[in-house]
């Protein structure tokens, strides 16, 4: 971050504000052609094909400055619309970001929450090629990223089919646990609100099992149900989920103990770790970090839990 970051941005002004961020570092990568700086960044697209998605983080609703930094804030925002690259098996290669904040917002943090973007970013080897910033009553940040396929079919949610294998990579319910710790005034077990603040998700995860042949595959943003019932409905299949070996981490015991509450509903209903969610051919060797939590069938489209269908939504819902 420059030094040069006193003020607001009511004090800074749009155009030193894009200046400063700009000049945070210099955005290079072998596929960025041209960077922030003119009226759109080029990038080259080696397969033809471009992975392309957006997320929205609206203050007060996904993120508040109480509870985290603004690296934080950028790590998360970043983090949402690169695992949903890595869920369609591609590789992230850049980052195009809309801000929108208040004039009395002091621009040091609008500089650290570029910086949070770029650090979650640099996991993957991708890079922030441009963007825009507005005046609006709150903090509103909309990250682009776009994806390499580099040859592979995209993997899709509507590939599952009956037989196959449900297997998840990372982390899930963590995120749903510090939010309930956060929400009680509580920083402890600090694992668990750390992980609300900032995912984890497993990046790499996403191409290890585009190559491996996955049939369908879904970034766990929604909850685990939620998700899975997208991938169900999406292939017109039935999702079986057995949670009886499941191993509950001992954080989210120790949180749950306190609040008289089940951990596995975090770990069905909570989202924004950004785990991700697969089927694969029954036989298939799966990749390193995936562990088998159900099976696809035939029927109505829908998700069984421990054989008793899930009915409820799960996760959150916009408008609901």
């Amino acid at each position: 971050m420059t030094n040069d970051s006193g003020g607001t941005l009511q004090d800074v002004g749009e155009f030193d504000l894009i200046a400063r961020i700009t000049g945070q570092a210099a955005e290079s990568a072998p596929g960025v052609i041209v960077g922030p700086g003119d009226d759109t960044a080029v990038v080259a697209t080696p397969d033809g094909r471009v992975a392309v998605t957006v997320d929205m983080l609206i203050e007060g609703r996904h993120f508040r400055r109480d509870w985290s930094t603004p690296i934080d804030i950028g790590r998360k925002a970043a983090a949402a619309s690169l695992a949903d690259v890595a869920a369609m098996g591609a590789r992230p290669t850049s980052l195009v970001v809309g801000f929108g904040a208040p004039g009395d917002l002091p621009a040091a943090w609008a500089l650290s929450l570029t910086a949070g973007m770029r650090e979650e970013a640099a996991q993957v080897g991708a890079v922030l090629v441009g963007g825009d910033v507005v005046e609006a009553p709150q903090v509103v940040i909309s990250v682009t990223a776009l994806g390499d396929l580099e040859g592979r079919e995209p993997v899709l949610r509507s590939g599952a089919r009956p037989g196959d294998l449900v297997a998840i990579v990372g982390r899930f319910g963590w995120s749903a646990a510090g939010l309930a710790l956060l929400s009680r005034g509580f920083r402890s077990p600090k694992v668990l609100v750390d992980a609300h603040r900032v995912p984890e998700p497993p990046y790499a995860s996403g191409v290890e099992a585009a190559r491996a042949g996955a049939t369908s595959m879904i970034d766990v943003s929604d909850g685990l149900v939620a998700d899975a019932r997208h991938v169900a409905e999406a292939s017109g299949v039935v999702i079986t989920i057995a949670t009886d070996d499941w191993e509950i981490p001992e954080p989210m015991q120790a949180a749950a103990s306190a609040y008289n509450v089940n951990p596995v509903s975090w770990m069905l209903s909570g989202g924004e770790d950004h785990a991700l969610l697969a089927t694969f051919p029954a036989g298939a060797t799966l990749p390193a970090g995936f562990a088998i939590i159900g099976a696809v069938e035939a029927g109505d489209p829908g998700v069984l839990v421990d054989g008793v269908l899930h009915s409820e939504a799960g996760g959150h819902r916009h408008f609901g």
